[in-house]
Formats: C-alpha cells, structure tokens, sequence
C-alpha cells in the first residue's frame, strides 16, 4: 500500500529532490507551488516537467497542484480531496537579502502561509509534519558549531525572524493539538537543480561568461555547504520518525530543540565549514577556468560564518550529512553543463 504525502515547494530545489526521491520509494506524492518569480520559472517548469515525465515512464504516482499558501480556500481544497497524512512543508518565500527590499513578501508566504498550513494540519489530523526553518535563525551568534540549544532571539533579516516565528507557531500548534512537527534548519543546500540565486550557479555562470564574481566581506566567510542528497536522506528518515515529547523535558532548564510537547528542531548540515575562497577555488578548479573577484564589505542580513552541530540529528535518527564539498560541486557542474547545454 502506498503511502500519501503532500509535498509544498514541489516546484523547489530541494521540494523538487524529494518528491523524486519518494516516488522512487513508493510514496504517493502531491506536490503543491505556487511557482513565484522570485528566480527563473523555466528551472521550476523543468523541474516539473521531470518529475512528470518519470512518473508517466514508471508509473508513479504523481499529482502536482499550483496555488499559493495565503489561499485558505485552495489548501483546504487540496486537503479534502487528496487526503494526505504526511506533509513536508518547503514552500517559503526565500532569501536573506530580498527580505530587505521585498519585506512583505515574507509575510505573506511565511507568516500568514504558514499559519494556514497549521490550521490544514490541525483540521485534517496530520501524523507527521516536517517543515523548513533556515540556519538564518542563528543570526548575531559567534559561538560554533551552531546546537539547537542555543539561544536564536537575535535574527538579523526578516527571512530569519519570518522562520524562527515558524518555529513558534509549530510548537504553539504541537502543544495544542498534539501535532508532531520536526523544523529542519538548513544549512546552504547545494547540488543539481539548484537555486540561481544561490552561490554555486552564481559564480559558475560568471566564470564560464568571464564575468566578475562579487566576493562579500573581502571573502571572509565561510558557510557549512549541505549536499542535497545528504538532505534528502535525512528528510526521508524524519518521514518515517515522527517528533515526540520529551519525556525527560525539564521546563525550569528547557531544551530549545524539543519539548514536552511532540515538536522537535534539527539542524541539516554538514558539519564541515569551508572558507569562500576555498568554495570559489573548488568551483574554479572543476570549471578549469579562473574567477574574476571583486571584494566589497559585507551585505546587510549576511552572517560570517555558519557551521551546524548535528549531534541531535544523529542522535534520532543514525544519520549525519557527509558529502565532500569537492564531489558535490562536481556534480553540481555536471548537471550544470548538461542541463544549460554547454561543451
């Protein structure tokens, strides 16, 4: 019997991989986007038309639904008629920097979506809901790696505060109505597919058309790159374990990461911190070509440095991210000149 799954961000990089993955794996999958034009459409329409074309050549099954998550009318829609009991909640409106012009996109797609994905949870009795929350939410720390123990009150873009107030409504929802909800904290997801407006295909389209690549805090910064296959693997194991109460919680020493309600935080990385410079130079040395670098200070909302603790996340489920950075992107650029047509 297969099992159904409701997928939001289908149309998404990382949304996009796991539906994949889990039609692979028996699932039956509805995939649900609202298909913005916050990057390239034709890279989702792609993705789309992927996942159509092998579900037609093997059979599986498929749904794909476009709307978007301020629509309360077209989620209760959905649920109604497909029923599902797991749901994976991917769509946000993303990026750190575009929450500083485009405040209100934040709002509606991560507050006021969010908010009416839980109430969908709650009407329709929801086993397991597993939701993207972002590394953003550790913003002024210094203290490394990153545990989900740590103090997140301090963000330092409205895309963070936007998904630590996620975290808030879920547990809000968890205590409640006993909704086990797992935050994932994504830690700079990379791989095929990827995002445009993300570094690796950022710098390797400026480098192959010769053109500069803008280098932020004079290249002092380093980013806890996660392989999106790593990612996927995790977010498939967290499908089949629900979050639970902690039964050891002590509310007069709380724990962040979980609760006496069934509602649990983990980070999804890969442990591995790597230096910009490093990062262009493995990008430089797969392309066989050298970047042109401009340095300029760092941009509001940006953090030095990320680097995740995934001791709990290992912990639940005997799983830690651990893809070399070397062998991402070189899959990465594979996909790349593939799928851009390129010798």
């Amino acid at each position: 019997m297969t099992k159904k799954l409701l997928i939001t961000g289908a149309a998404g990089f990382i949304g996009f991989h796991l539906s994949k993955k889990l039609l692979e794996k028996n699932f039956e999958v509805i995939g649900f986007d609202n298909l913005n034009s916050y990057y390239d459409i034709s890279l989702k329409e792609a993705r789309l038309k992927h996942l159509a074309t092998l579900s037609k050549e093997n059979n599986y099954p498929w749904k794909f639904i476009k709307g978007d998550l301020e629509n309360h009318e077209i989620l209760n829609n959905l649920f109604e008629k497909f029923e599902p009991k797991i749901l994976v909640h991917l769509a946000a409106q993303a990026g750190v920097r575009y929450s500083i012009t485009n405040p209100q996109a934040y709002i509606n797609s991560n507050i006021v979506g969010f908010q009416n994905i839980l109430e969908c949870c709650r009407k329709y009795n929801i086993d397991n809901f597993i939701y993207a929350s972002s590394s953003s939410v550790y913003g002024g720390n210094i203290k490394i790696p990153f545990s989900e123990t740590d103090n997140v009150n301090h963000p330092v873009s409205l895309y963070a505060a936007s998904k630590k107030a996620n975290e808030l409504f879920a547990h809000t929802y968890s205590h409640l109505y006993k909704i086990p909800s797992t935050a994932l904290r994504f830690f700079t997801v990379y791989g095929p597919w990827g995002r445009p407006d993300m570094a690796p295909m950022i710098f390797t389209k400026a480098i192959l058309e010769k053109k500069p690549i803008r280098v932020f805090n004079n290249g002092a910064m380093k980013r806890d790159f996660t392989y999106i296959d790593d990612v996927i693997e995790a977010i498939e194991k967290l499908i089949n374990k629900p979050a639970t109460s902690n039964i050891n919680f002590k509310k007069e020493e709380p724990d962040p990461s979980t609760s006496w309600s069934p509602h649990r935080i983990f980070n999804i990385g890969n442990s591995q911190p790597v230096s910009l410079m490093k990062f262009i130079n493995v990008i430089e040395n797969e392309l066989g070509k050298k970047a042109i670098k401009i340095f300029e200070p760092m941009q509001m909302g940006d953090v030095k440095s990320t680097y995740s603790d995934t001791t709990k996340l290992n912990e639940w489920i005997n799983y830690k991210p651990n893809t070399l950075l070397e062998e991402g992107i070189k899959n990465f650029i594979d996909w790349y000149k593939s799928f851009y047509k390129l010798d």
